[in-house]
């Protein structure tokens, strides 16, 4: 896919106030380590992620996606009756039916003619929401549109920590399909894609490349969903080695890939933002692809892997830090279990 007439405005994000370290959940978690004879610590040792954030009890998806909205839409200068379309595009959702969507736009008062709808394709979902939206712009369908994520993990592990210890029958085999869990954090992120015509900024969504990798999709499975089966918190099981040694291959063959559709090298690169599932996961991803670290920028070590949003919420960050600087062209990586792959290249 190619891109002449999309150009990104600007990032909003919400990131709790809740600081949550690993130590402090490998605690809760003393009995089941004293049991197999874990040290404390192996949580970040593994990862590289010292702590991740979490939202009060009680806070909607909705609730954050709108404030990340409203951020955005303040750093574009969009009014309301401006957009023409909104896409929420994470896991977590407030309900099953309605889309999330229709909360957000009656929250941002958007008009009625502002198109709506959800999209989830686990921590793929925010860039499959930018490629939706774009081809859109450069279709010429539309002019201005919002991507919207936010991922709550908190009931989550909180249900993943009460299983542990519960489960009379755990074993350390067992254990290791739920410590990917322990890794997740909270946030929002929002993005405001517009026509080049009436862009502010310029910074260019060029385009990218896809694939699937469909045959590993029950190496990361959230079971079961609440929504059919009871009342009981959905819990994650993640055969995290083959996931990550599978994701990896399905990485180097998109990114191949997207060099071609864009007609890139490596060199061309200045900068990458990487769906962030672990500071300690970084270079060998990028080593594999052929990139150096240092055009990295990462915020797993304190935020966590906050599935969807990570990716943007990383880059936008990038971008507030200077990091990420004018003309930078930025490969934006992502990864989700399925396995999906997505990568799509900017000239910010």
């Amino acid at each position: 896919m190619k891109y002449k007439k999309v150009c990104i405005e600007a990032f909003g994000y919400e990131i709790p106030d809740n600081i949550v370290k690993s130590s402090q959940i490998e605690e809760r978690l003393s009995s089941l380590y004293e049991r197999f004879n874990l040290h404390h610590g192996r949580l970040e040792m593994m990862t590289g992620i010292k702590e991740r954030r979490f939202f009060n009890n009680g806070t909607k998806p909705s609730d954050a996606s709108i404030k990340a909205s409203e951020k955005a839409m303040a750093k574009a200068g969009i009014k309301r009756e401006d957009v023409d379309f909104l896409l929420h595009c994470s896991v977590c959702r407030d309900f099953l039916e309605p889309a999330t969507a229709t909360t957000v736009h009656k929250s941002l008062k958007l008009p009625s003619k502002t198109g709506i709808f959800d999209i989830s394709n686990a921590c793929l979902g925010f860039l499959n929401g930018m490629v939706t939206l774009a081809n859109m712009i450069e279709l010429e369908q539309i002019k201005t549109g919002i991507v919207v994520a936010t991922e709550t993990s908190e009931i989550l592990i909180e249900k993943t920590i009460k299983d542990l210890l519960e489960d009379k029958s755990m074993t350390k085999t067992k254990l290791r399909l739920y410590m990917a869990s322990l890794t997740l954090g909270s946030g929002a992120a929002a993005v405001i894609l517009t026509h080049s015509s009436i862009s502010r900024t310029g910074h260019k969504l060029l385009g990218g490349s896809s694939r699937t990798a469909s045959q590993h999709n029950g190496l990361c499975r959230v079971v079961p969903d609440a929504c059919f089966y009871s009342n009981n918190h959905p819990a994650m099981q993640t055969n995290a080695e083959e996931l990550i040694k599978n994701g990896h291959l399905l990485a180097l063959d998109t990114w191949e890939a997207t060099k071609k559709e864009l007609g890139w090298s490596n060199e061309d690169v200045d900068k990458v933002s990487c769906h962030q599932i672990g500071a300690t996961q970084r270079k060998p991803l990028l080593d594999l692809l052929g990139l150096d670290l240092s055009k990295d920028f990462s915020t797993a070590h304190y935020l966590g892997n906050i599935g969807s949003v990570s990716l943007p919420i990383t880059f936008a960050i990038g971008v507030e830090e200077g990091f990420i600087e004018q003309s930078d062209k930025v490969a934006m990586l992502g990864i989700g279990s399925g396995l999906v792959c997505l990568m799509l290249g900017v000239e910010w």
